[in-house]
């Protein structure tokens, strides 16, 4: 049920809510047969709209309905502070799974499910007085769209001044790997799952966690730099540099705002698409990742740009990623542009297991994010 309809229902007499029915009701009109969609109790408690000041957003996110922030890149955020013992979201329908964490305990899975599934759960129980809710979107939502729609509180409860976000902040373009691409599951067999991505447990994720900072995830599995997986030798024409400047992923009816996330460090991780099915030209991707470089530049000045490998090329291909990068940042920085770097993460070896399609695993993640964590608190300073 709309939640609209239901913060309107909860506003009429009981004796109007007794004649709610939580039934379908078959009618017959003309002749043909009618199903009323079915209705559900009335939301009780205090309800927070999105709009509300006090709640604080992290990621590319479409506020076009103040209401129903939409949003379809992982690793997006949305954090508040609240009075009362309980807590529960509402969400667009079918919008996906997302990670909760509640006062800094452990965090766990939720999932917009059904096509019902409008409220959910986050916290009840709590002692009374003042906690933290902080949730990321853990998957890719391109085909979904999913839209956050508010909390409920406890009646005569209300949110409450946020703690400041971190200072820092951190951008991550990339692919299938940023994604966090089947790092729940534990069998290579196993082929793409929403149930099994969690960009929580992305390298990018943990990284960004480990040095306290913000993050944007700018990530589409399958994608490349001038060629998405499979593609033909000479390239598509929908790789990462045209979807950069947008929103939301698949969708130019908006353009992003840069002014609003100006990273300190920019991570990309792209190549493995490219380079992907023995089909690709190293000259037409070293080239357009220059260009995309320095693209990426002129929308970030005062960024720096780190160029990364990993974790799932090998062999050739990973020997012409890494001399193709190491061309592109030695060009850059002979032509006045200082602040681009290279990194290498180790390609993974299967010790640290696979998960689905052959991706990194939840522990070469971990391993991955240690070795970024550490290039990155040198390069940036953050100790």
């Amino acid at each position: 049920m709309n939640y609209k309809k239901q913060v309107k229902l909860a506003g009429m007499s009981c004796a109007m809510k007794v004649k709610i029915a939580c039934v379908a009701i078959l009618m017959m009109v003309g002749g043909a047969k009618v199903m009323m969609a079915s209705t559900t109790l009335p939301i009780r408690g205090k309800v927070v709209k999105a709009s509300d000041e006090r709640i604080q957003y992290i990621g590319r996110i479409s506020f076009a309905d103040r209401e129903a922030p939409a949003f379809n890149y992982p690793g997006t955020q949305i954090i508040a502070a609240f009075q009362g013992t309980s807590l529960r979201m509402i969400a667009k329908p079918q919008s996906g799974y997302f990670m909760v964490q509640i006062d800094g305990a452990e965090p766990f899975k939720i999932n917009f499910c059904s096509p019902n599934d409008s409220v959910m759960s986050l916290a009840t129980a709590l002692p009374y007085g003042r906690h933290e809710v902080r949730l990321m979107y853990v998957m890719e939502g391109y085909e979904r769209r999913p839209e956050f729609r508010g909390f409920v509180l406890d009646e005569g409860c209300d949110l409450v001044a946020p703690l400041p976000l971190p200072g820092r902040k951190i951008e991550f373009i990339g692919n299938s790997i940023t994604c966090g691409y089947g790092n729940e599951c534990m069998n290579q067999a196993e082929h793409f799952d929403y149930s099994t991505e969690n960009h929580y447990y992305s390298y990018a994720s943990m990284t960004a966690r480990a040095l306290k900072a913000q993050h944007h995830a700018t990530a589409r599995s399958g994608i490349g730099v001038y060629r998405n997986y499979n593609g033909p030798k000479t390239g598509n024409n929908d790789c990462m540099p045209t979807e950069y400047e947008y929103t939301m992923y698949q969708d130019k009816s908006e353009k992003w705002d840069f002014k609003r996330f100006q990273p300190d460090v920019i991570c990309v991780n792209l190549g493995t698409n490219d380079l992907s099915t023995k089909n690709y030209d190293i000259k037409l991707y070293r080239n357009a990742y220059l260009k995309f470089i320095q693209q990426v530049r002129g929308l970030n000045p005062k960024a720096k740009i780190v160029l990364l490998t990993g974790s799932m090329l090998n062999g050739k291909e990973l020997e012409e990623a890494r001399k193709a990068l190491d061309s592109v940042k030695s060009e850059l920085n002979k032509n006045g542009d200082g602040e681009v770097y290279r990194f290498d993460m180790s390609p993974q070896t299967g010790d640290l297991g696979y998960g689905a399609d052959w991706h990194p695993s939840y522990w070469q993640h971990e391993k991955m994010a240690g070795e970024l964590t550490a290039f990155l608190r040198s390069l940036m300073g953050w100790f």
